[in-house]
């Protein structure tokens, strides 16, 4: 498959050091390491090795990839891995798509004190769900959830938001039947909402008595006390958005959300146009007006400011599980949803983790990626590693692991 013709690496590469002198201290350093490994991805700074058909004698040279999370070059292997572990976890049952969105009031306090305050919205937005299916009034179930954290929106600016992937039904609080969500509907939004508003707003508020919540620059005012209540009352008598898309025809088609939804960065290289006269332009979709297509033109600097802004904290799991498809209980909560499901558990599937990387590959693409591309018939081996530069920093650090809780 061929490489888009501009990359997000090659706005960093022309435009990254300078933006780092003109920004100094104010780049954190989770920043400082995301933009230099894009930089550096798959490009012999970060070494490779050497292959040669067996056959032929063509030689190809492949350079490591920068394992960053927020690269856009290096989520798709992590994204189908993903992918196939859920594929065996889905219930043949309707799927609806919860998104729950911080309100703009607050987004500006989110950003400089990310790791709490996205914190604080999984909390607030899982236990929203959790309680309110429990109720019996509404379903009274016991759910399981994916939840997985976005923070930006078409134009890069900062729009923190969660998706939830929730199965329409769940288990009876005594765990003997499966009872299923109304046809079409899942829980009321507003219910939702109001409940959801209540919760983050005692989060944020227990915070600030604690002493957690830092307040800088245009912010620092709301470090007093008056001007911090005041600002929650004010947030209190806003509508907080809780939206609950149709529910999907089937379970497959929740692997293309979910496949559209786990693995993304703030932008992907494709929605890049071009990079003239240090003016980036990148397609976006105008929802407010029939989803319309767009072109946005950015300086380059501006471009790397608003990428940045979704650089997350070191070791912050943007994918959560909730309900019965949290870790320690996910197994035997699904096993017994299948029973009464009167569905039989799926056969043993093959674990993606233990593939490598041409194996994948081939799997997921009926492609052969060790075949020799000139000659189409020899195998390609290892012929020789070539090692990093020794001023390359990036690695340093072990990469993150991939996303769970």
């Amino acid at each position: 498959m061929s490489r888009p013709r501009l990359e997000v690496a090659e706005i960093f590469r022309r435009y990254g050091s300078g933006y780092r002198e003109a920004h100094g201290a104010a780049l954190s350093p989770a920043r400082r390491r995301a933009m230099r490994a894009i930089e550096l991805c798959r490009t012999a700074a970060l070494g490779g090795h050497v292959e040669q058909c067996d056959r032929c004698g063509h030689r190809v040279i492949s350079y490591n990839s920068c394992r960053n999370r927020h690269c856009p070059k290096c989520q798709c292997l992590d994204k189908a891995r993903w992918l196939e572990k859920r594929r065996a976890e889905l219930l043949p049952v309707e799927y609806f798509h919860v998104v729950f969105t911080l309100p703009e009031c607050l987004a500006p306090l989110a950003l400089q004190n990310q790791k709490l305050l996205y914190d604080l919205l999984f909390h607030a937005a899982s236990q929203t769900l959790l309680r309110i299916a429990a109720d019996p009034k509404r379903m009274g179930a016991q759910i399981g959830f994916v939840a997985v954290l976005h923070t930006w929106g078409q134009t890069l600016l900062h729009h923190p938001h969660l998706h939830c992937l929730v199965p329409g039904g769940g288990l009876s609080p005594d765990g003997s039947r499966w009872i299923s969500a109304r046809r079409k509907f899942f829980l009321p939004v507003r219910v939702l909402s109001r409940l959801f508003r209540g919760l983050f707003l005692e989060g944020l508020r227990r915070a600030f008595e604690q002493g957690k919540l830092k307040f800088h620059g245009t912010l620092k005012d709301l470090s007093q006390p008056r001007v911090f209540a005041e600002s929650l009352r004010k947030c209190r008598h806003s509508e907080w958005v809780v939206y609950a898309k149709p529910p999907f025809g089937s379970p497959e088609k929740v692997l293309d959300y979910l496949a559209r939804y786990s693995h993304r960065v703030a932008i992907s290289n494709d929605r890049l146009v071009k990079l003239e006269n240090g003016t980036v332009s990148f397609r976006w979709k105008d929802y407010r007006n029939n989803n319309a297509r767009r072109i946005m033109a950015l300086q380059a600097g501006e471009f790397i400011r608003r990428f940045l802004l979704h650089i997350l904290p070191d070791s912050f799991m943007r994918i959560r599980y909730y309900g019965f498809f949290c870790n320690r209980l996910r197994r035997k909560s699904l096993e017994q949803c299948l029973q009464l499901l009167s569905v039989p558990p799926p056969a043993d599937r093959h674990d993606p983790s233990s593939d490598n990387v041409s194996e994948l590959y081939k799997r997921l693409t009926g492609q052969d990626a060790m075949r020799c591309p000139l000659c189409h018939e020899g195998r390609l081996v290892l012929f020789e590693l070539l090692k990093p530069e020794p001023e390359t920093n990036c690695r340093r650090r072990a990469p993150p692991r991939r996303d769970s809780s």
